[in-house]
């Protein structure tokens, strides 16, 4: 998995996603917060001249149609969505108003002041309600008469026009409403907004940041749950790039680790199943025809020559031998592949170990007439080793390779080194290995068709299986194959001075 980046963080995506909300629920308030103020105040409302002559002229039609109007009733019901305030004032004293509780304080009485006072409320007179003195006229002072009094700056009138006469008239303050009425006004409205919007940015934030976060985490959720009930071949998503990215691989990893434990386990349980069918068979030859035997030479009522008794006994004898040495082959095995022992490792001189393997096999090869070709280069040639392991494991080749080399065949024995590695080769001149056969050749108790073997004395089938152990311990590798020309090759190749770790 490729390395962390910061800002795929999962804390980073949190912060940003999170301030980003905030700054966006911010900036919508605000604007529906100037939406709304420029619907009551602004310019996208109706300006003070256009909405005296608006109102006026549709009250005008309504009290000319029906002159027993409830006018209170008519101006709430009628103009209640219109945001900017305005006072309607009949000649006969009613008064009516769309938001009575939104216009300047005394207004409605400045008004009526003006009225009792006879002053004309004209629509090409702006009415600025009474601030001349204390006549209500036009002025700098507060009127009408008593400071305080009135709207703190001039207003705009139309007149109720019913047959020709003005039975009334419509005043509306120039002069925006005080802040405190816009914030009520505009309070609950707006209170109501941003709930509405934190809670859309609350969702919106849970599905966008924690969402994909939540699904991965449920999916390692369930792999984990299956992992525990032995599902090994259960992997979770790595994708994302985040902590829970990082998370999901490292449980990938120890998956696969579980799962290649669990593989290994179970091979070696299979192996040592096979391992102990195996040995039992092996044993169970032997010691067979060591008892068979036995029992005949003690049966009282059985008379044997001197002959018959003396070729039993070399039966059993040879019995025992193959006992022993299968006994012996068993417990190598159990060393070299268990890694029991230390290896002793110093600089051993191919070209001597060599002459040990020619001592060890010269009776064999002189009795069945086998030449012996032996090969070092260069002459000098040395390796980095445990002496008598690497002697074990050319003494077994050699030894497999005899039994197969028919008699006045050719045994080959030779080594040669590359810049890092020493390689042994063992070649017979014998039939050669069936191809279907070298997978297998280095398994326990493997044995290739006996119709192979020239001789009677077959091998114990763990020769190659210590062999293997023996080089795989030293770090190297073995190889079987047929030569072009015929017969058997085993190949070593060892390093030949990088030493293997310590046991």
């Amino acid at each position: 998995m490729s390395e962390l980046v910061w800002y795929k963080s999962l804390y980073w995506r949190i912060g940003f996603g999170f301030i980003a909300t905030l700054a966006v629920l911010l900036i919508v308030q605000v604007l529906i917060f100037f939406w709304f103020t420029d619907r009551i105040v602004g310019s996208s409302s109706r300006t003070p001249e256009q909405l005296v002559v608006s109102v006026a002229s549709e009250l005008s039609d309504a009290l000319s149609s029906n002159p027993n109007l409830t006018l209170d009733s008519y101006v709430r019901d009628r103009f209640s969505h219109i945001y900017r305030p305005f006072l309607v004032v009949m000649r006969d004293g009613r008064t009516a108003s769309n938001r009575p509780n939104r216009l300047p304080p005394n207004y409605s009485r400045a008004v009526q002041g003006r009225l009792r006072r006879g002053i004309p409320l004209r629509d090409a007179e702006p009415f600025d309600g009474g601030r001349r003195g204390g006549d209500g006229g036009p002025g700098p002072g507060p009127g009408p008469g008593r400071p305080g009094e009135g709207p703190s700056r001039g207003s705009e009138v139309a007149a109720i026009v019913v047959a020709g006469s003005e039975i009334g008239w419509v005043v509306v303050p120039i002069a925006p409403p005080p802040e405190f009425v816009a914030i009520r006004e505009l309070g609950p409205t707006l209170t109501w907004v941003g709930l509405a919007l934190l809670a859309v940015g609350a969702a919106s934030a849970a599905l966008l940041i924690f969402g994909p976060a939540h699904r991965r985490l449920r999916t390692l959720e369930q792999a984990a749950r299956a992992l525990g009930h032995g599902q090994t071949d259960v992997r979770a998503a790595e994708g994302g790039g985040d902590e829970v990215s990082s998370l999901a691989h490292t449980f990938n990893r120890m998956a696969d680790d579980l799962s290649a434990r669990a593989a290994a386990l179970s091979a070696s349980d299979r192996a040592r199943r096979q391992l102990l069918a195996d040995v039992s068979h092996e044993l169970m030859t032997p010691l067979a025809a060591i008892r068979g035997y036995t029992e005949t030479l003690s049966m009282p009522e059985v008379t044997l020559d001197n002959d018959t008794q003396q070729r039993y006994l070399g039966i059993i004898g040879d019995e025992t031998m193959k006992l022993e040495a299968l006994i012996g082959d068993l417990l190598d095995l159990a060393r070299v592949e268990g890694g029991g022992g230390t290896l002793t490792i110093e600089e051993v001189p191919v070209r001597e170990l060599f002459g040990r393997i020619a001592d060890r096999h010269g009776p064999t090869i002189r009795d069945r007439r086998i030449a012996l070709e032996l090969d070092v280069r260069p002459p000098d040639l040395t390796v980095d080793g445990d002496a008598q392991k690497l002697e074990q494991a050319l003494q077994n080749l050699a030894a497999n390779a005899l039994r197969h080399t028919p008699e006045g065949g050719r045994l080959s024995i030779a080594a040669q080194a590359t810049a890092d590695e020493a390689i042994f080769t063992v070649r017979d001149t014998g039939s050669g290995i069936p191809p279907e056969h070298l997978p297998h050749v280095f398994e326990r108790f493997y044995k290739v068709d006996p119709s192979r073997t020239t001789t009677s004395h077959a091998g114990s089938g763990l020769g190659l299986s210590i062999v293997r152990a023996i080089v795989e311990r030293h770090g190297g590798r073995v190889t079987a194959s047929n030569a072009p020309d015929g017969g058997a090759m085993f190949e070593i190749r060892i390093p030949r001075s990088n030493r293997p770790p310590s046991d």
